[in-house]
């Protein structure tokens, strides 16, 4: 296994497992008389730190830092620094249960293809755990850069799914367990996090990184400039969306796409709601949301009108074409206004009962054109199509929160999907304006 070493002039090489004896690091490359104490990795690794908050992982570890090479009477010497953390609250037996099983969203499945073998416990190498040592080599950067140049890194949490900070202070960053810089919204980040909680979802988030007093003249001047290189990841990342604009998933010239005028929507919470709004900006089609209960329904649409409404205020789009999507928009109880969907989603709770149930709904009320999707992140497609009665036209299509702004789509067929409805998925992700992969109906699915 290579690739555990990162930097060129500070060299960061990582080493340990989650539940092995201990975790370490060695540092290559740090100037000689820089003072450092193991009390200096103490707030810092505070900080990174799990089981301080409901919020986090309940792993509670000492963080005990221990100093092996590269120091003499409390100052570097410019030999390789060795540091290392051992394991004290590794819980081997909470992970018995998945020797023989895949977690979604985690990297058993890729160890496992990749090198034969993998440790289960915790997740081995490729556990939150091995962070932990990066922050106590960019302990020791971070103080040189200090005293050296007068340099000031500091970041905070930025965003989390649609919320923003509505005030800025640096003084609140270390106050919260979210590193927020609005100490006003810490209440409205706790419901959010508990919704998210209770309902099996998860949302993006963004951290800003600040560093003050960088010196100019930095980097090199042609190849190793931080813009260049910036650049050449961005360009990659736009050729490669550009193929995938022509890419329907399948063979060229095999299968026929189905135009998509009306589409249905099951579940009305946070994702429902953000297709339901993302469909009508931007594919401009008629939606149907439906929710068991009315009520949610009610804040379902009210969650769609925000994402137009949020076009409004930034004066890209006008009253009257604000008034005419909004027309685009219903909602129901029931399963009327289903009958004429050539697309439908299902975003309902994360389980395969629901799921299945909903399915089993849908194919009463729809024709055997209608394509059928679901929005799950967990649950094998193959599963919640084995109950149907058609499950050909049956697949995933995973969406992810905030549903109006991150720009993927995974389109995921089971074995048993007919080519059209993959085009059918495809080609409408597109009219979203989402980035559509197609990918194989695996543990994890592709993103996760």
């Amino acid at each position: 296994m290579s690739s555990n070493a990162f930097g060129q002039l500070f060299t960061v090489t990582t080493f340990g497992e989650s539940h092995g004896p201990a975790i370490g690091c060695v540092i290559d490359g740090c100037p000689p008389g820089l003072p450092i104490a193991e009390a200096d990795f103490r707030a810092d690794l505070d900080r990174r730190a799990s089981g301080r908050s409901r919020f986090t992982s309940q792993r509670r570890e000492a963080d005990e830092v221990e100093i092996l090479s590269g120091t003499y009477e409390g100052r570097t010497t410019g030999t390789p620094i060795g540091l290392l953390i051992r394991n004290t609250d590794q819980r081997s037996k909470d992970y018995g249960e998945i020797l023989d099983t895949f977690r979604p969203g985690h990297a058993d499945y890729t160890y496992w293809q990749k090198y034969g073998i993998r440790d289960p416990r915790g997740g081995g190498r490729s556990s939150a755990r091995e962070t932990t040592m990066r922050v106590a080599a960019a302990v020791i950067a971070r103080k040189w850069l200090a005293e050296r140049y007068g340099i000031r890194i500091r970041g905070h949490l930025a965003q989390i799914g649609d919320l923003v900070p509505r005030s800025f202070d640096w003084d609140a960053v270390e106050k919260n367990p979210f590193f927020w810089p609005d100490a006003g919204m810490i209440g409205e980040l706790e419901d959010a996090m508990n919704a998210l909680r209770k309902s099996g979802d998860s949302v993006g988030a963004r951290v800003n990184v600040v560093a003050e007093g960088v010196p100019a003249g930095w980097g090199e001047p042609v190849y190793g400039k931080l813009d260049g290189d910036i650049a050449a990841a961005l360009m990659s990342i736009y050729f490669a969306t550009t193929a995938l604009k022509k890419d329907d998933g399948v063979p060229p010239g095999v299968g026929i796409g189905r135009p998509v005028r009306r589409l249905g929507v099951v579940g009305s919470g946070f994702m429902g709601a953000g297709i339901a709004g993302t469909a009508v900006l931007q594919a401009g089609v008629q939606v149907r949301l439906k929710d068991a209960d009315l009520a949610r329904v009610g804040k379902g649409i009210r969650s769609a009108e925000k994402i137009l409404e949020a076009r409004v205020k930034r004066r890209r789009m006008s009253e009257l074409e604000y008034e005419r999507q909004r027309a685009l928009l219903s909602g129901t109880g029931d399963w009327s206004g289903f009958a004429g969907a050539e697309l439908v989603v299902e975003a309902v709770f994360e389980e395969l009962g629901v799921k299945r149930q909903v399915l089993e709904d849908l194919e009463a009320v729809v024709p055997a054109t209608t394509v059928l999707a679901t929005n799950t992140s967990t649950i094998p497609i193959g599963e919640i199509a084995a109950a149907a009665r058609h499950p050909e036209r049956v697949l995933g299509m995973h969406f992810f929160s905030p549903v109006e702004k991150m720009p993927l789509l995974e389109v995921i067929p089971h074995e048993g999907s007919a080519v059209d409805p993959v085009v059918t998925a495809v080609q409408f992700g597109r009219r979203m304006g989402k980035t559509v992969i197609v990918v194989a109906d695996s543990p994890g699915f592709w993103v996760n």
